[in-house]
């Protein structure tokens, strides 16, 4: 029990409030009765056993940790630190992939350990060393003073620092490399300048182009519970559809997300993207490494008639897969995940 006060005494306050907008978000109105109606010690447990299960990424609904190594590291940039770590079972750096994070939350979202929907670990099962960076200023890398110097190019030379350490420490000459949303605009700047150091490039929810012009007039970006939940499918009357996305994701994903990206995020990348939908942000004719395209049809933010003919642009042995029904995000959609899951290792497979 002391080591649950010690949990929640920093975080119930927020956690309650926060969780309650979640669940009206929703609309589970008996489980928001329940919260209400309930003494607040019981709340205190109940939310203690789901704050630890987040935050550990433990627990008897995921797989366990005890099966899987974990190591962290700290990249050096300018005056930086910048985290990273890697997850694996076994044979350690004989073959590494690094997923690379979009515009708003940090890496913890790849490793969503509930059930089997934990691409980090789905995809150390299969043999990879599975890295993941927090570029600068989000989740548990150091914070430039200025949030607007986080731009695209500044994050693909984060990677292209984080390649280059998981090069020396494996001695590996190449890697694979995944970007999610934003990460499809850094990571494919950074294979463009530095192709040598990548076997396959994948680029999953690729943003090609802006998403609309807008003004971004501060540096960091004030991040919530509802922007946590904002890229999840809703249904006809604006809740989050619960046939798609189980309710336990997205108390897991919107828990990490607060816990990790509470304190706000760099809005270099949003002023990079916050722009007409005219403007080209994915060059992919510099890309000369195989790459896959995967996305749902469903996505809001991308051009598919621009990724339709920007496809034709990349080299040979590059794929696209396009998962019916599917939106931003695919790989924790419960109808599809494992459509996604099947669709990159399969490409990450082939000869």
């Amino acid at each position: 029990m002391s080591e649950i006060n010690l949990v929640i005494d920093g975080y119930i306050n927020t956690y309650y409030k926060d969780s309650i907008k979640i669940m009206m978000i929703m609309n589970d109105k008996k489980l928001i009765t329940k919260r209400i109606t309930h003494t607040f010690n019981v709340c205190r447990i109940v939310m203690a056993c789901l704050l630890l299960l987040c935050i550990t990424g433990c627990g008897n609904t995921g797989k366990d940790n005890s099966n899987y190594n974990f190591e962290n590291y700290e990249v050096s940039y300018q005056d930086l630190n910048l985290h990273m770590d890697s997850t694996y079972k076994s044979d350690f750096g004989e073959k590494n992939i690094i997923l690379i994070h979009g515009l708003t939350y940090s890496s913890h979202e790849f490793d969503i350990n509930y059930k089997d929907y934990s691409l980090v670990r789905f995809l150390a099962d299969k043999g990879y060393t599975v890295w993941r960076l927090d570029i600068a200023g989000y989740g548990q890398s150091d914070k430039p003073d200025d949030g607007f110097i986080v731009d695209s190019d500044y994050a693909a030379d984060n990677i292209n620092y984080a390649v280059n350490d998981i090069c020396n420490i494996t001695g590996a000459e190449k890697i694979d490399v995944l970007g999610w949303s934003w990460g499809t605009i850094t990571t494919s700047r950074f294979v463009a300048n530095h192709p040598e150091k990548v076997n396959k490039l994948i680029l999953y929810a690729p943003i090609v182009s802006g998403i609309g012009a807008s003004s971004v007039e501060t540096d960091y970006h004030e991040n919530s519970w509802e922007n946590a939940a904002g890229d999840f499918q809703t249904n006809s009357n604006g809740e989050i559809d619960e046939t798609i996305v189980e309710p336990e994701i997205v108390e897991y994903f919107c828990s990490s997300c607060w816990k990790y990206d509470g304190k706000g995020s760099p809005n270099g990348p949003r002023r990079d993207i916050c722009v007409d939908t005219s403007v080209k942000l994915i060059d992919m004719s510099k890309i000369t490494v195989p790459t896959l395209l995967i996305y749902g049809d469903a996505d809001p933010y991308l051009n598919y008639e621009l990724i339709d003919e920007m496809y034709k642009e990349l080299p040979e042995g590059s794929k696209r897969e396009i998962i019916d029904g599917a939106a931003h995000c695919a790989y924790i959609e419960k109808p599809y995940y494992h459509s996604f899951q099947d669709a990159i290792t399969n490409y990450l497979f082939a000869k």
